[in-house]
């Protein structure tokens, strides 16, 4: 486990996960950073290079200049609700800081997230303390296998008590290897804008439901576009999962591929409609 310290306040914390100083930390640690120092166990420094960032997933690979830094296991398989979880990192600067508990659930959403620009989707979900500095440092099994990359908490303002997010191991691994392979990564597209559905905006559009996305914006020539998706439409179910957030909508696109066709089910007009999109694909 490593400190990333990003100029002269940025603090987060890192997992090397590959041999030859690789290192995995969060796509909102590094920011537009190139360079970061990376602090170690053993109390020294070092710096590492920002290989390559994704936004939509939160993550971003490290390269330290230091090549004979110990990577740690992945797990692959998600963890079990109860399992027993480390939360490794170093919040608030106190380094090498373990916090313990179990898993609270997986396939976890944050409502509102999307608002402010990150969503925050199909996460592991736990009660290990997790607090300003742990992003990007590792949710560990009893194993020392690592299950997570720790991304988000619930401050206590919300009235939240230790509910922390973390992202899967096998998206963390994933997401790496397209970086590292190919310097972006390949997402899901359907071409369109969605926003909440508010019970002031159903009423004004006579959408006969407050159950849903509202469909704000399609791309001309995207893949909702050419299935018949309209402005004004709201999006009820995708795949046969319902939606009822942006969250849940996005969480449900992020797991499927470019080229596969999904259904979508949409209300226009009061009446319900059922449209096959075939998704498309946007590097970032």
């Amino acid at each position: 486990m490593v400190t990333v310290l990003v100029g002269d306040t940025g603090l987060g914390s890192g997992v090397v996960f590959r041999d030859g100083g690789l290192v995995l930390s969060n796509e909102h640690v590094v920011g537009d950073a190139r360079t970061v120092q990376l602090a170690l166990a053993d109390g020294s420094r070092v710096s590492a290079q920002v290989v390559g960032t994704d936004t939509v997933t939160d993550l971003a690979v490290l390269r330290a200049e230091r090549t004979d830094l110990p990577a740690v296991e992945f797990r692959q398989e998600l963890p079990a609700p109860g399992e027993t979880v480390l939360a490794m990192g170093s919040p608030l600067g106190f380094m090498n800081t373990v916090t313990a508990g179990i898993v609270s659930g997986v396939g976890r959403e944050i409502p509102g997230s999307a608002s402010q620009g990150r969503p925050l989707v199909d996460l592991i979900q736990t009660d290990a303390p997790i607090s300003p500095g742990n992003s990007g440092g590792a949710l560990v099994d009893a194993a020392g296998r690592v299950v997570g990359i720790s991304d988000a908490y619930l401050p206590p303002s919300t009235g939240a008590v230790s509910i922390g997010f973390a992202i899967p191991a096998a998206t963390a691994v994933d997401v790496a290897e397209d970086l590292l392979d190919d310097g972006k990564v390949t997402h899901p597209f359907l071409g369109v804008t969605v926003g909440r559905l508010t019970p002031q905006i159903a009423q004004a559009l006579g959408t006969g439901t407050e159950r849903g996305v509202l469909v704000r914006d399609v791309t001309d020539g995207g893949p909702a576009a050419a299935a018949g998706v309209a402005a004004g439409d709201v999006i009820t179910a995708f795949g046969g999962g319902q939606v009822t957030t942006v969250e849940a909508f996005l969480g449900e696109l992020r797991g499927v591929d470019p080229g596969d066709r999904i259904e979508l089910t949409v209300r226009r007009d009061r009446r319900e409609q059922k449209l096959t999109v075939t998704v498309g694909a946007a590097e970032r």
